[in-house]
């Protein structure tokens, strides 16, 4: 089994690299202003079309980033004599990247993220992080990354989930492995500057890379104006 140092030294970390802060770029871009299509009551799928469609049309060609950008990217498994579908599942925002020795399809899963403990699970749970450790997503892959669509400040958002993470119960389900100072995340991220943290998961033998965990580096998005999911008091 190759070793945590192996695998890191073998990932093309530059062009990762270079998808992510492409489509942060995207991001603050399109989330700078309110938009009439693209703000905070936008659904997830709207809001990620729209920016991998604008991402690839203008950040990446600016940036001059050759991978493939894709949305709603439809994988899962096929019944080889019957020709069924047995699995299907489609990912929010992927870049496909490779050269002549190393390749990658870095998944980027979307989530919308108010204060409130339905989104916190929402986005920890089996339909958010746990997609890339007991289902399909990013099969073989050693990196993906999680992104969390602000709908309230940052503070009242974020720290609840790194502290969610110190549940025995949820750590079980996603099969965490515990840094040596006992933390279930790394953080700041070992992997990307604008990363909040990282957490770092088992997987079966089926789904993980040859090192046997996946690295998911945690992003959250704001939008540059204050934005809440609070009910405004009548007056």
């Amino acid at each position: 089994m190759m070793s945590p140092v192996d695998w890191f030294a073998a990932f093309p970390i530059q062009p990762a690299t270079e998808a992510v802060e492409a489509l942060r770029q995207g991001w603050t871009e399109l989330a700078g202003r309110p938009r009439p299509d693209f703000n905070p009551k936008t659904k997830e799928d709207g809001l990620t079309k729209r920016l991998k469609v604008y991402v690839e049309n203008h950040v990446a060609r600016e940036r001059g980033l050759l991978g493939m950008w894709a949305a709603e990217d439809i994988i899962g498994d096929v019944d080889p004599n019957t020709g069924a579908m047995l699995e299907e599942r489609r990912t929010d925002i992927v870049y496909g990247w490779n050269d002549d020795v190393r390749g990658m399809k870095l998944v980027f899963e979307f989530k919308r993220l108010g204060r409130q403990k339905k989104h916190r699970d929402h986005y920890l749970q089996d339909q958010g992080l746990g997609r890339f450790v007991t289902g399909i997503y990013s099969r073989k892959e050693a990196v993906a990354a999680m992104v969390g669509v602000l709908l309230d400040p940052e503070p009242e958002v974020v720290p609840p989930i790194r502290e969610a993470l110190q549940d025995a119960v949820l750590a079980t389900f996603l099969r965490l492995r515990r840094l040596p100072s006992g933390l279930p995340y790394a953080r700041p991220s070992a992997m990307f500057t604008g990363a909040d943290f990282d957490t770092e998961h088992e997987r079966d033998a089926a789904l993980a890379p040859t090192h046997g965990t996946i690295r998911v580096s945690h992003f959250f998005f704001a939008f540059g104006y204050p934005t809440t999911t609070r009910k405004q008091k009548s007056a």
